[in-house]
């Protein structure tokens, strides 16, 4: 097979995943993104994989927020207030990441995806609570936790999906298939600032976001449907957002010290 041929199927089908995952747990897609970048689809420079992959996973995420929102799965004000205030930490984090080794910054990637994974099975949702019903002191709580999850967001080039859950459910409680598609409007904003700031160093691979921003689009309407259907079993979709952190985590970690 054609050696560019090759690179498009693989670079088309891991946007399929990371589009499944990002519509089905909200976030995980800029963690797959860097690693499928790097180790499947080819891409030699961790920055340039950072780059490309953020971009990618923030217009799948703008997508995916379609499909949650025509379910009614968004709490618009409480995104718009993660996605404004983490934008800045993104800034700042993306800047400080393009100077840190990309080994170190891989690692260091693993480390907090396990963190996130175990502080995932503590997180408690209150089902019977509405977007109506959240306090100023609430949305307060919201944008100071915004700030911390942009910043990591920023430095390690991903969207924040998985830490953008956990901030969501931690400073609102809400349940988690609200917090999976309103995490998206942030998710997609932190991509983009975290591209943006990139592509500016020319550390993006256009081209290969091209492709994974168009197999993203069927995978993450067959992701959407599976959360809204395991939105219905209790815990169901809370152990598939950490297991899958945590199995991407090790395996992060594993390559980053071979």
């Amino acid at each position: 097979m054609d050696g560019s041929l090759h690179q498009l199927l693989l670079a088309v089908g891991s946007g399929s995943l990371i589009g499944c995952t990002l519509g089905l747990i909200g976030g995980g897609g800029s963690i797959l993104a860097t690693p499928l970048l790097i180790y499947v689809v080819g891409l030699h420079d961790v920055h340039t994989a950072i780059g490309t992959g953020a971009l990618a996973v923030s217009v799948s995420a703008y997508l995916n927020l379609a499909g949650h929102a025509a379910r009614g799965n968004v709490w618009w004000r409480c995104g718009f207030i993660f996605a404004i205030a983490g934008a800045l930490g993104a800034y700042l984090g993306s800047s400080l990441g393009k100077i840190i080794d990309g080994q170190k910054l891989l690692f260091m990637f693993g480390l907090l995806m396990l963190f996130i994974s175990l502080v995932m099975g503590r997180a408690k949702s209150q089902t019977d609570l509405t977007a109506q019903s959240l306090t100023i002191g609430t949305h307060g709580k919201t944008g100071a936790i915004a700030v911390c999850t942009g910043l990591c967001s920023g430095i390690f080039g991903i969207g924040g999906g998985f830490l953008v859950v956990p901030g969501l459910l931690a400073s609102t409680r809400m349940p988690l298939i609200n917090a999976v598609g309103t995490s998206l409007i942030a998710v997609g904003t932190f991509g983009l600032t975290t591209a943006a700031n990139y592509a500016v160093s020319g550390l993006v691979d256009w081209r290969t976001a091209g492709y994974f921003i168009a197999g993203g689009v069927g995978g993450g309407a067959v992701g959407t449907m599976a959360a809204c259907r395991l939105a219905t079993h209790r815990n169901s979709l809370a152990q598939i957002f950490r297991w899958v952190i945590f199995s991407v985590g090790l395996y992060v970690l594993w390559r980053s010290l071979t």
